[in-house]
Protein backbone atom coordinates (compact mmCIF):
# COMPACT_ATOMS: atom_id res chain seq x y z
CA UNK A 1 0.00 0.00 0.00
CA UNK A 2 1.47 3.46 -0.91
CA UNK A 3 0.00 6.73 0.10
CA UNK A 4 0.94 9.85 -1.88
CA UNK A 5 -0.85 12.43 0.12
CA UNK A 6 -0.50 13.29 3.89
CA UNK A 7 -0.64 10.10 5.58
CA UNK A 8 -2.86 11.17 8.56
CA UNK A 9 -5.98 9.44 6.95
CA UNK A 10 -4.36 6.28 6.19
CA UNK A 11 -2.42 6.34 9.41
CA UNK A 12 -5.35 5.93 10.98
CA UNK A 13 -8.11 4.20 9.33
CA UNK A 14 -8.88 1.27 11.10
CA UNK A 15 -8.71 -0.89 7.37
CA UNK A 16 -5.05 0.17 7.47
CA UNK A 17 -4.93 -0.79 10.85
CA UNK A 18 -6.32 -4.51 10.49
CA UNK A 19 -4.30 -5.61 7.14
CA UNK A 20 -0.87 -4.08 9.14
CA UNK A 21 -2.13 -6.36 12.11
CA UNK A 22 -2.32 -9.52 8.97
CA UNK A 23 1.25 -8.61 8.28
CA UNK A 24 0.80 -6.14 5.12
CA UNK A 25 2.86 -4.02 3.57
CA UNK A 26 3.05 -1.04 3.87
CA UNK A 27 4.82 2.38 1.77
CA UNK A 28 4.59 5.98 1.86
CA UNK A 29 5.83 8.67 -0.54
CA UNK A 30 6.70 11.94 -0.60
CA UNK A 31 3.92 13.83 1.24
CA UNK A 32 2.56 10.70 2.45
CA UNK A 33 5.59 9.86 4.83
CA UNK A 34 4.40 13.15 6.93
CA UNK A 35 2.00 12.48 9.58
CA UNK A 36 1.06 13.85 13.14
CA UNK A 37 2.71 12.81 16.29
CA UNK A 38 1.01 10.95 18.47
CA UNK A 39 -1.58 7.56 17.52
CA UNK A 40 -0.79 8.36 13.68
CA UNK A 41 3.38 8.36 14.35
CA UNK A 42 3.54 5.31 16.18
CA UNK A 43 1.51 3.71 13.93
CA UNK A 44 4.02 4.62 10.35
CA UNK A 45 6.61 3.66 13.16
CA UNK A 46 5.57 0.41 13.56
CA UNK A 47 4.72 -0.02 10.00
CA UNK A 48 7.40 1.73 8.42
CA UNK A 49 10.19 1.81 10.47
CA UNK A 50 10.16 6.00 10.54
CA UNK A 51 7.93 9.13 9.01
CA UNK A 52 7.95 12.82 8.36
CA UNK A 53 7.84 14.75 11.87
CA UNK A 54 6.95 18.57 11.97
CA UNK A 55 9.53 20.63 13.91
CA UNK A 56 11.78 17.77 13.62
CA UNK A 57 12.36 16.83 9.61
CA UNK A 58 12.76 19.37 6.68
CA UNK A 59 11.95 19.12 3.32
CA UNK A 60 13.98 21.30 1.55
CA UNK A 61 14.39 21.67 -2.08
CA UNK A 62 18.45 20.38 -3.18
CA UNK A 63 20.08 17.75 -5.25
CA UNK A 64 21.41 14.82 -3.33
CA UNK A 65 24.10 12.94 -4.74
CA UNK A 66 23.52 8.77 -3.92
CA UNK A 67 27.20 7.18 -4.58
CA UNK A 68 26.48 3.63 -2.66
CA UNK A 69 23.83 1.52 -1.63
CA UNK A 70 23.56 -1.71 0.55
CA UNK A 71 23.76 -5.16 -0.83
CA UNK A 72 19.37 -5.36 -0.32
CA UNK A 73 16.85 -6.39 -2.91
CA UNK A 74 15.75 -3.18 -3.05
CA UNK A 75 19.26 -1.85 -4.43
CA UNK A 76 18.83 -4.09 -6.78
CA UNK A 77 20.11 -2.31 -10.32
CA UNK A 78 20.38 0.88 -9.01
CA UNK A 79 23.19 3.30 -9.67
CA UNK A 80 24.60 6.40 -8.65
CA UNK A 81 22.60 9.58 -9.34
CA UNK A 82 21.83 12.93 -8.32
CA UNK A 83 18.79 14.55 -9.15
CA UNK A 84 17.30 17.36 -7.87
CA UNK A 85 13.98 17.33 -5.69
CA UNK A 86 11.84 18.21 -2.76
CA UNK A 87 14.08 15.31 -0.86
CA UNK A 88 12.55 15.30 2.95
CA UNK A 89 14.93 14.01 5.56
CA UNK A 90 16.03 13.89 9.18
CA UNK A 91 13.07 11.42 9.66
CA UNK A 92 11.87 10.15 12.85
CA UNK A 93 12.93 6.83 12.88
CA UNK A 94 12.57 3.68 15.20
CA UNK A 95 15.02 3.74 18.47
CA UNK A 96 18.84 2.72 17.20
CA UNK A 97 16.93 2.62 13.48
CA UNK A 98 16.63 -0.95 14.56
CA UNK A 99 15.32 -3.02 11.34
CA UNK A 100 15.74 -0.19 9.60
CA UNK A 101 18.01 -0.38 6.04
CA UNK A 102 19.02 3.29 4.88
CA UNK A 103 18.60 2.56 0.34
CA UNK A 104 19.66 6.57 -0.19
CA UNK A 105 21.40 8.41 1.61
CA UNK A 106 23.53 11.48 1.55
CA UNK A 107 24.87 14.43 3.76
CA UNK A 108 23.14 17.61 3.30
CA UNK A 109 24.36 20.99 2.81
CA UNK A 110 23.86 22.97 6.05
CA UNK A 111 22.19 25.33 3.81
CA UNK A 112 19.21 22.63 3.42
CA UNK A 113 18.37 22.74 6.65
CA UNK A 114 16.80 25.90 7.22
CA UNK A 115 17.39 29.11 8.99
CA UNK A 116 14.39 29.61 11.17
CA UNK A 117 12.79 27.53 12.98
CA UNK A 118 9.46 26.12 11.42
CA UNK A 119 7.65 23.24 11.22
CA UNK A 120 9.43 22.16 8.58
CA UNK A 121 13.35 23.79 8.80
CA UNK A 122 15.28 24.96 11.47
CA UNK A 123 15.11 23.05 14.21
CA UNK A 124 17.98 22.43 16.39
CA UNK A 125 17.60 18.80 16.07
CA UNK A 126 18.36 18.96 11.99
CA UNK A 127 21.29 21.59 12.55
CA UNK A 128 22.98 19.75 15.50
CA UNK A 129 23.15 16.21 13.05
CA UNK A 130 24.32 17.48 9.60
CA UNK A 131 26.95 20.00 11.39
CA UNK A 132 28.16 16.64 12.93
CA UNK A 133 28.19 15.09 9.61
CA UNK A 134 25.67 12.21 10.20
CA UNK A 135 23.95 11.14 6.94
CA UNK A 136 20.57 11.72 6.12
CA UNK A 137 17.93 8.95 4.52
CA UNK A 138 16.21 9.78 1.85
CA UNK A 139 15.04 5.98 1.14
CA UNK A 140 15.01 3.23 3.33
CA UNK A 141 13.36 0.20 3.96
CA UNK A 142 11.66 -1.99 7.22
CA UNK A 143 11.50 -4.96 8.17
CA UNK A 144 8.98 -5.33 11.11
CA UNK A 145 8.95 -7.60 14.12
CA UNK A 146 5.55 -9.06 13.20
CA UNK A 147 7.40 -10.28 9.51
CA UNK A 148 5.75 -7.19 7.69
CA UNK A 149 7.62 -4.92 5.28
CA UNK A 150 7.76 -0.99 4.98
CA UNK A 151 9.18 1.13 2.53
CA UNK A 152 9.64 5.03 2.70
CA UNK A 153 10.87 7.43 -0.22
CA UNK A 154 10.60 11.28 0.32
CA UNK A 155 11.41 12.12 -3.00
CA UNK A 156 8.70 12.53 -6.27
CA UNK A 157 7.88 15.93 -5.88
CA UNK A 158 9.51 16.77 -9.28
CA UNK A 159 7.16 13.88 -11.62
CA UNK A 160 9.92 14.14 -14.63
CA UNK A 161 12.55 12.39 -11.73
CA UNK A 162 10.53 9.29 -12.62
CA UNK A 163 12.72 9.28 -16.22
CA UNK A 164 16.06 8.79 -14.21
CA UNK A 165 16.39 5.06 -14.46
CA UNK A 166 17.92 4.79 -10.60
CA UNK A 167 14.68 6.79 -9.14
CA UNK A 168 12.58 4.40 -11.04
CA UNK A 169 13.86 1.51 -9.95
CA UNK A 170 14.36 2.19 -6.40
CA UNK A 171 10.21 2.73 -6.52
CA UNK A 172 9.31 -0.08 -8.46
CA UNK A 173 12.22 -2.60 -6.21
CA UNK A 174 10.55 -0.93 -3.16
CA UNK A 175 6.71 -1.60 -4.05
CA UNK A 176 7.48 -5.10 -4.89
CA UNK A 177 9.58 -5.83 -2.10
CA UNK A 178 7.03 -4.66 0.36
CA UNK A 179 4.48 -7.46 -1.43
CA UNK A 180 7.33 -9.67 -1.17
CA UNK A 181 7.76 -10.44 -4.50
CA UNK A 182 11.54 -11.64 -5.57
CA UNK A 183 13.16 -8.64 -7.39
CA UNK A 184 15.49 -9.93 -9.97
CA UNK A 185 19.16 -8.84 -10.18
CA UNK A 186 18.93 -6.22 -12.17
CA UNK A 187 16.03 -5.00 -10.04
CA UNK A 188 12.56 -4.72 -11.51
CA UNK A 189 12.53 -3.58 -15.03
CA UNK A 190 11.11 -0.79 -17.13
CA UNK A 191 10.81 0.74 -19.90
CA UNK A 192 12.88 4.10 -19.98
CA UNK A 193 10.48 7.41 -20.60
CA UNK A 194 10.88 10.65 -21.67
CA UNK A 195 9.61 13.80 -20.16
CA UNK A 196 7.39 13.68 -22.99
CA UNK A 197 6.11 10.44 -22.32
CA UNK A 198 5.51 11.25 -18.76
CA UNK A 199 3.48 13.69 -19.71
CA UNK A 200 1.08 11.56 -21.68
CA UNK A 201 0.73 10.03 -18.86
CA UNK A 202 -0.55 12.87 -16.66
CA UNK A 203 -2.78 13.76 -19.63
CA UNK A 204 -4.33 10.44 -19.98
CA UNK A 205 -5.59 10.48 -16.01
CA UNK A 206 -6.81 13.66 -16.61
CA UNK A 207 -8.69 12.91 -19.23
CA UNK A 208 -9.85 9.90 -17.35
CA UNK A 209 -10.74 11.39 -14.46
CA UNK A 210 -12.83 13.96 -16.42
CA UNK A 211 -14.39 10.76 -18.01
CA UNK A 212 -15.95 9.73 -14.85
CA UNK A 213 -13.48 7.14 -15.25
Amino acid sequence: MVALNHGQKAATDPNFVAAMKKGAGFGALHFGVEVNKGEAGNNYLNWMGGFFETFYSVNPWWTPSFKTFPDHPVARGVKPFSVKDEWYYHMRFVADEKGVTPILSDLPPINTAGKGPSDRGGNEFVHADVTAGKQQHMAWVYERPDGGRGFGFTGLHAHNNLGNDSFRTVLLNGVAWIAKLEIPKDGVPSKPVDAKGLEQVIDDARAALAAGK
